[in-house]
């Protein structure tokens, strides 16, 4: 309703609600509740996926090779990471109780995990298949923050239950994701402008509308999910200045939830298939988005030269 009567007197804008790109957020949303459960039950058949990377890397077919062995990888470091299996295999006991400064210790420390996780997945191309569902809309509103990912299973996350290690239970871990999660919903809007002292050190709406624009002065920045203090202390902070542009470089133009939900998926594998070397394949894999489409551009010029000294 607000946002409908600042359309009525200042025009539409990107923080209006749309109907298709609002439902295909929801139902990102709502698959993200359902579908990781199903997904993690890959690393039941593990044995059975390196017996299939290992037959595909022999039939030279590098993208099958890569899909199951990466999954085979993923769900044994998610399975041997987590809080409980940490502190079962350290010795320790977890005994910081259930008090507020036990509480504010778990928050604190997935904040400082989640950032770490959030630069990653900016950083790395396959973190960034998962994490690029949550910038593929155009638009800025509530619903863009259940835009959410199915694919965790497919990363390598710095683990959250390496807090387990410093004492706190894991059902203290699971509160501050729940806490952390909650948090950063309210921030997906333009309709709270500055917040005066406390933009020095918590994620607001004006920071987090940066970390979603696609103008090259607000490419990957301000990682952060309650604190802003990371940032300023990693050097990714950018304060917003010029309208934001929402979305990606190169906007998948869809609405499908599929297609959102794999589309980079699929680019990594056709990239895969094409390159002609495993180091290249792995670069792919591991580099950054951007060198993905310098290595197309290089690949192409090459091949058009190929052509012309054939001709």
């Amino acid at each position: 309703m607000a946002l409908r009567r600042r359309a009525a007197t200042e025009g539409p804008s990107a923080g209006d609600y749309e109907l298709h790109d609002t439902l295909a957020s929801l139902a990102m949303g709502t698959g993200s509740l359902l579908l990781p459960q199903y997904f993690a039950k890959a690393g039941t058949t593990r044995k059975a996926l390196i017996g299939a990377a290992i037959l595909a890397s022999a039939a030279k077919a590098p993208a099958a090779a890569i899909a199951t062995g990466g999954l085979a990888l993923t769900t044994a470091w998610a399975e041997s990471t987590t809080g409980t299996r940490l502190l079962r295999h350290s010795g320790r006991h977890s005994n910081r109780g259930d008090g507020r400064l036990a509480l504010a210790a778990a928050v604190l420390g997935w904040d400082l995990i989640y950032y770490w996780n959030h630069r990653f997945m900016h950083e790395w191309r396959f973190m960034w298949a998962i994490h690029v569902v949550h910038h593929s809309s155009e638009r800025y509103n509530l619903s863009t923050a259940l835009r959410q990912t199915w694919t965790d299973v497919a990363g390598t996350f710095v683990p959250y239950g390496l807090l387990s290690l410093l004492g706190i239970r894991p059902a203290l871990i699971g509160q501050a994701r729940g806490i952390n999660l909650l948090y950063q919903f309210w921030i997906h809007t333009e309709m709270i402008n500055r917040l005066g002292p406390l933009e020095r050190v918590l994620n607001t709406p004006s920071h987090h509308r940066v970390h979603h624009g696609s103008n090259p002065q607000y490419l990957d920045r301000n990682y952060g999910s309650i604190l802003i203090v990371w940032d300023r202390l990693f050097g990714s902070f950018e304060p917003e200045v010029e309208p934001v542009v929402y979305g990606l470089t190169k906007n998948i133009k869809t609405f499908n939830p599929v297609r959102i939900a794999f589309a980079e998926h699929l680019a990594i594998l056709r990239d895969v298939a094409q390159a002609p070397t495993w180091s290249e394949r792995l670069q792919l894999i591991a580099r950054g988005p951007g060198w993905a489409d310098r290595w197309r551009q290089t690949s192409a010029a090459a091949r058009s030269r190929a052509r012309r000294s054939y001709a």
